[in-house]
């Protein structure tokens, strides 16, 4: 089994607490080209949700979407943020204590939702469903607690997501290390979405990243699941990087990052 897609690895070492997330958080919040943002972004697609919408979020990870958004978020709104780690749960309901209203924070398997059919106005998957080993299982089930004309938020990325810093990393190690191949993607998330919701619409969010600090840069590659360097390759990829930013200033890296909006 991918660690990808390995409940216990991804509960017990990738997302056992928050550090590996505020690691890569921290780096797309420093360098991205887009000054946007991507949780405002991402917060403008729930526009069109009732003023009252009662909202799922499946692997809420640390609150960061609500965190950076919480002023936007409509009093009337009821939000239930579910992960399937003790740890991230925590990190968000720290993260979010500040808001002062009425979260609720559950231990949840996406392929098991433990809330009644047609419950919910909106749910919403960032960067969670290529986590799913089940991926059939969980969209019906998503499919079964929205309300009629519900939506599914669901981001991910492209398959040329970070491609130069994936490329680097592959070189260095000598082919060994790399991306896993993701199960949910921008090129085949829209097939798998359309076999449970009848309108499934896709936009994609224009970025970049032009990385400065190579030691943030290396923090980001040794929190990656896919990524297992030797104490030399370390080496090696830290002085490349490092002469290369001091010769060209930084180090651009291209993000394809999206969101499919899937309506019942």
């Amino acid at each position: 089994m991918s660690r990808l897609t390995d409940k216990e690895y991804l509960t017990q070492n990738q997302y056992k607490d928050s550090r590996n997330l505020d690691v890569r958080v921290a780096i797309h919040k420093q360098f991205s080209t887009n000054p946007y943002g991507w949780f405002n972004w991402v917060f403008d697609s729930f526009a069109s949700l009732p003023e009252n919408a009662n909202v799922l979020e499946l692997g809420c990870g640390t609150g960061e979407l609500w965190k950076e958004c919480s002023s936007r978020i409509p009093e009337s709104w009821v939000l239930t943020l579910t992960d399937i780690s003790d740890g991230m749960l925590d990190a968000a309901w720290r993260n979010l204590l500040s808001i002062r209203r009425g979260i609720k924070f559950e231990k949840v398997d996406s392929q098991s939702i433990p809330y009644a059919d047609k419950t919910f106005d909106a749910v919403i998957a960032n960067y969670m469903l290529y986590h799913v080993s089940d991926r059939k299982k969980a969209l019906m089930e998503i499919k079964r607690v929205l309300k009629d004309n519900g939506v599914l938020f669901a981001a991910t990325a492209g398959e040329n997501h970070l491609r130069e810093m994936y490329e680097w990393v592959l070189r260095v190690s000598g082919g060994e290390q790399g991306r896993f191949a993701l199960k949910f993607t921008l090129e085949n998330g829209r097939e798998q979405l359309q076999e449970f919701f009848p309108r499934v619409e896709l936009s994609r969010y224009p970025d970049g990243l032009r990385v400065t600090d190579v030691d943030m840069l290396m923090a980001y590659i040794r929190s990656m699941a896919s990524v297992e360097l030797s104490a030399d390759a370390e080496f090696k990829l830290r002085t490349e990087l490092t002469e290369f930013v001091a010769e060209n200033d930084a180090f651009y890296i291209s993000k394809d990052a999206g969101l499919f909006r899937a309506t019942k």
